[in-house]
């Protein structure tokens, strides 16, 4: 007999195979789309060359900047801004994309922008500082009211409602399975969030917050941080959580901010998620989120606008290495095929570890940083056009809107920030995080897999429970990120690897959201405006 897994399993399947053989419009073969580079091919050809002597080629040119920063995610970015802030100038930024952004970047076609990954930051804690004047920098934040609560621009506050889920054929509004729940289910989901609340207030033996933004921040007290040493499911286990409808909704939650279920992160990373999100608003409730159509790409577009860097786009950081009081910085252009050696006064690494330890050499004063213990999760992320808004019945079309038990994690809508009275045409952007294998297997699977199989999934996920929209699919790129974010795996957060990651090595400063052991703007952003500010301060 089948069980509920198995028979949605072959319920998705059958829908792919109809797909396959025509039965409707929606076939990969008749969906335009492409595979949108994620630098996979290009960061590829540096493991290559360290792993099989195939050399890139040495570089033949040379060039001059005060300051290099190598990476253009948020934590680059955000360190060419504090540079910019502390008024240094010819600041050349290095990214393997063609766009800037990471994790973070957006497209945009003629019926709105969308998001490449990132889509939202919580309302931001009053103790986390650095984002709080970015976002009054940026009028994100445009008043305070008279008890000193941010007030946000409306405009950038998710619009109701916020989220749904497809449980039993029908919508219901919010992330609890509620549909179908025993009384037993409602008493656990209830005492967990009273407990989670309950811990945003608690502090540890030195005064300071359990789980904190930046991470950092959080209490030493270590009868806490033992937690990051207990995977997630043990310790709900241990406290007699046992609801297969919370356990669902928990993986849910890690699979969204981790990339990796809750068996596979530590019990500290997993109520951090819970805990730590203690934001508020003078014009929202707690538990809203701010938003863009392009998502995060708002903040990273921003970011560039304000800082000005020069940029060296479809580039490979091929080398950093001290070269007297300064560094040289090697890196092979993807356009002209040449290599490039650029000759700085100091160097902000914002790399994710595991690439930052091909290419930063040991020197005197400069370690080889190690990626020993920093695992990294893939995802598949699609965005697709659709020439009519999803319907279905029970709640309305939501901002995010899940389905249980399946092994994606839903859509969000571009266009729901949209003024429009009337909206026909729309972008949802799905998400995958591949944690059906180990991280590694993953990556190997998903670099064999074709784009029509990537459309099938998503398509048959869709159609599953939108069966309105066969043959309103216009368009559906696909893409994978081999090494989308930092795992929390039990025993990173507060283990040896990551405390030996924030030594900084000057002139050689590094940021990247992997150092926090969880991967959000906060984190990325915090980073890399203190490494900038370092730099600019080695500077003076």
């Amino acid at each position: 007999m089948l069980n509920r897994r198995q028979m949605l399993q072959r319920t998705a399947a059958g829908l792919a195979a109809g797909a396959l053989t025509g039965c409707h419009t929606d076939t990969a073969a008749m969906i335009p789309g492409r595979m949108v580079d994620s630098g996979m091919d290009l960061g590829h050809r540096l493991r290559g060359s360290a792993l099989r002597g195939t050399a890139l080629p040495t570089p033949d040119e040379r060039r001059r900047a005060r300051v290099v920063v190598a990476g253009g995610g948020i934590a680059g970015l955000a360190a060419c801004h504090a540079l910019h802030c502390a008024g240094v100038r010819d600041v050349l930024l290095i990214d393997a994309l063609a766009q800037a952004g990471g994790n973070s970047s957006f497209g945009e076609n003629a019926v709105s922008a969308y998001p490449w990954g990132a889509h939202y930051v919580p309302l931001v804690r009053a103790d986390c500082l650095p984002v709080l004047e970015l976002f009054e920098e940026l009028k994100i934040i445009v008043d305070r009211d008279s008890n000193g609560r941010p007030v946000y621009d409306e405009l950038f506050l998710s619009a109701d409602p916020q989220e749904r889920l497809w449980i039993y054929g029908r919508w219901e509004a919010g992330l609890l399975p509620e549909l179908g729940s025993s009384l037993e289910d409602r008493a656990q989901f209830a005492r967990f969030s009273a407990e989670t609340e309950r811990l945003k207030t608690v502090r540890g033996d030195d005064g300071k917050p359990l789980f904190a933004i930046p991470i950092d921040d959080s209490s030493a007290d270590p009868q806490w941080r033992a937690l990051d040493r207990l995977r997630f499911t043990d310790y709900l286990h241990s406290q007699g959580y046992t609801s297969a409808r919370l356990h669902w909704y928990v993986n849910y939650c890690c699979r969204d901010d981790y990339g990796s279920l809750a068996s596979e992160v530590s019990a500290w990373a997993g109520l951090h998620y819970f805990c730590a999100r203690t934001g508020i608003a003078a014009n929202a409730d707690p538990g809203t989120v701010v938003t863009w159509p392009e998502g995060n790409g708002y903040l990273a577009r921003a970011l560039l606008q304000r800082a000005s860097p020069t940029l060296q786009l479809r580039s490979l950081v091929t080398r950093i290495a001290r070269a007297g009081a300064g560094v040289e910085v090697d890196y092979f252009d993807a356009a002209t095929a040449r290599s490039v050696r650029v000759t700085a006064d100091r160097a902000v690494v914002c790399l994710p570890r595991f690439v930052a330890a091909h290419v930063v050499e040991a020197g005197p004063g400069l370690l080889t940083p190690t990626a020993v213990d920093f695992s990294y999760a893939p995802w598949m992320v699609a965005n697709l056009t659709l020439s009519q808004m999803p319907g279905g019945p029970g709640q309305a079309l939501a901002w995010d809107n899940v389905i249980y038990d399946s092994e994606l994690l839903g859509y969000v809508v571009a266009t729901h920030q949209s003024l429009a009275q009337r909206q026909r045409d729309t972008v949802i952007t799905y998400y995958w995080p591949l944690t059906e294998h180990d991280p590694a297997t993953s990556r190997t699977l998903a670099a064999k897999r074709p784009l029509s199989e990537w459309q099938n999934t998503v398509a048959a996920d869709l159609l599953r429970v939108h069966p309105e929209l066969r043959g309103r699919i216009e368009n559906m790129d696909v893409r994978v990120w081999g090494h989308a974010m930092i795992r929390p795996t039990p025993g990173f957060i507060w283990g040896d690897a990551r405390r030996d990651a924030l030594q900084q090595q000057p002139p050689v400063f590094f940021a990247h959201s992997d150092m926090s052991g969880i991967s959000i703007f906060e984190e990325a952003y915090c980073r890399g405006r203190h490494a900038g500010q370092l730099a600019a301060s080695a500077l003076a």
